[in-house]
């Protein structure tokens, strides 16, 4: 018989739809919209029906491993100065498939040699496609992928390195797992520069 497939495909988006009602009447009484529990069930797999987020209100969490935007990480120094671990080495910028990452290193005045430390960062943030090479090869962890995706804007949107500049905590906080991980081993190779060192 013709038409079979339009039918059972009707029955499906039918089976949807009244599962939607079913589980808003489960979560009757229980806060529900808005609230991180809420949206967190909504969001898994043992959730039955339409799943809609009422966004700006409501947010999918994000997981960790979510990359959007590159930042550059820097550390505080004992008086509160921002150091950044940028060496300005230019890898990012080669292995970057847009080349929208551009870095002027600076020169010492009298030598004319580089200092490890960028004069100008920029990253063009409307010609980046966020694939994260530029963190996966940097040897400096210096830049990162943040969980900022709303940046709309009706202007060009080129980041200078006062913009792009984050703090070591910042990168912890949204992805504490890895920030965890890379600080043990980073703390694993001081050790073992010491090691050596005796």
């Amino acid at each position: 018989m013709y038409g079979t497939g339009i039918l059972k495909g009707l029955g499906v988006t039918l089976k949807h739809f009244v599962d939607t009602y079913i589980e808003d009447l489960r979560w009757l009484g229980r806060k529900r919209y808005g609230s991180p529990e809420g949206i967190a069930h909504r969001a898994s797999k043992g959730s039955r029906g339409i799943f809609t987020v009422q966004y700006p209100e409501e947010k999918v969490p994000l997981p960790e491993e979510f990359r959007f935007i590159p930042f550059l990480v820097y550390d505080e120094g004992q008086e509160g100065e921002k150091i950044l671990r940028c060496t300005s080495c230019g890898i990012c910028a080669k292995v970057c498939p847009p080349q929208c990452i551009w870095i002027v290193r600076t020169t010492d005045p009298s030598t004319g040699r580089p200092i490890p430390d960028p004069a100008e960062y920029y990253i063009d943030a409307d010609i980046c496609m966020n694939c994260g090479l530029c963190a996966e090869y940097c040897p400096f962890d210096a830049i990162k992928m943040d969980h900022n995706y709303e940046l709309a804007s009706y202007k060009r949107m080129v980041f200078d390195k006062e913009t792009l500049a984050k703090p070591a905590a910042y990168y912890e906080s949204i992805r504490p797992i890895n920030a965890t991980a890379e600080n043990a081993a980073r703390a694993a190779k001081v050790a073992a520069r010491a090691g050596k060192m005796e």
